[in-house]
């Protein structure tokens, strides 16, 4: 049976592939020039693994070694990914980061009593929410025991980072709805609001010190940024503050997906590989900052994960 955010992720996937992908051809290239590099490069006598593999639409599986696993949430991935590229591969389903289930239970305490299930007031459940989330875990747990099992050579992470913040917010809007938990006055803060953004952003974090820690090779793929209003856009020469980066002849509407955390920053300490990004236009008037970044295997554990 799927789990709500299952289903959830099942109806992005779907959605996400009904859009008109037209103008997505340099992006598609490119991602999986760089992702196929990644899996050339892996040992095959080693696991490979790749972190939000989804449907394979940016995922060249026709070169990923054998022993290869996919691990995706939606639960739909391991089979589009077999009508896509005729690979069955083993599968891990589920939340990678391990951290929804106890957002969306935390949620749902902050909107309903739990002795009566009746609906707390809005602005009473917002203010337990917010004081609730500093306290819900987000160490990858499934994520470092797999790892520690297995050992893998090369980890990919194929463009999943960037939905955790929409996932996030997406959770919370459901617990509350039909309301909106959100503050609707742009003059006043809105405690909750930064308060998921902080959880978030410990997300991020955690999941790049796991990966960190894994001793393996690091390829990774996600959006930077999430730029609107159609506005012209160009890209400087790499560097590796991304918003230095960003040449416009207006003001830019920037989202960051993750929450602040640098992934560059993070993994300051691992030796590169690789380091690239570019412009991926989902749809109209929206554009993406993607980077992509991979950096060489340790050949040992450096750290014990949770210390």
């Amino acid at each position: 049976m799927f789990s709500p955010f299952q289903r959830a992720l099942a109806r992005e996937q779907q959605a996400f592939l009904a859009r008109d992908r037209r103008g997505w051809g340099e992006h598609l290239v490119r991602v999986r020039n760089f992702l196929g590099v990644g899996l050339e490069r892996a040992d095959p006598e080693r696991p490979t693994l790749i972190l939000g593999a989804g449907s394979g639409l940016e995922v060249p599986w026709a070169k990923a070694p054998k022993v290869t696993t996919g691990w995706d949430a939606d639960p739909f991935s391991r089979l589009r990914t077999l009508f896509r590229h005729r690979r069955w591969s083993p599968w891990v389903f589920g939340d990678i980061t391990g951290a929804f289930a106890p957002l969306e239970a935390a949620a749902q305490r902050a909107v309903r009593e739990s002795w009566s299930g009746r609906r707390r007031r809005r602005e009473v459940a917002r203010v337990r929410l917010a004081a609730l989330l500093p306290s819900i875990q987000t160490d990858p747990l499934n994520l470092q025991a797999w790892i520690l099992r297995q050992r893998p050579g090369t980890i990919l992470a194929a463009n999943f980072m960037g939905q955790l913040a929409p996932s996030a917010q997406r959770i919370v809007e459901r617990a509350f709805a039909p309301e909106d938990p959100w503050e609707s006055d742009p003059e006043k803060g809105d405690a909750l609001a930064e308060a998921l953004d902080a959880w978030t952003a410990r997300l991020v974090r955690h999941l790049l010190e796991t990966l960190a820690a894994s001793g393996a090779e690091l390829w990774l793929v996600h959006d930077r940024a999430v730029l609107s209003g159609g506005k012209p856009l160009e890209l400087a020469v790499f560097t590796p503050d991304w918003r230095a980066q960003l040449r416009a002849t207006e003001r830019l509407e920037i989202l960051d997906p993750l929450a602040g955390v640098d992934v560059v920053a993070a993994l300051e300490g691992l030796p590169p590989l690789r380091a690239e990004r570019w412009l991926w236009p989902l749809g109209p008037d929206q554009l993406h900052v993607v980077e992509a970044l991979a950096y060489e295997r340790r050949s040992e554990l450096d750290q014990i994960f949770g210390s």
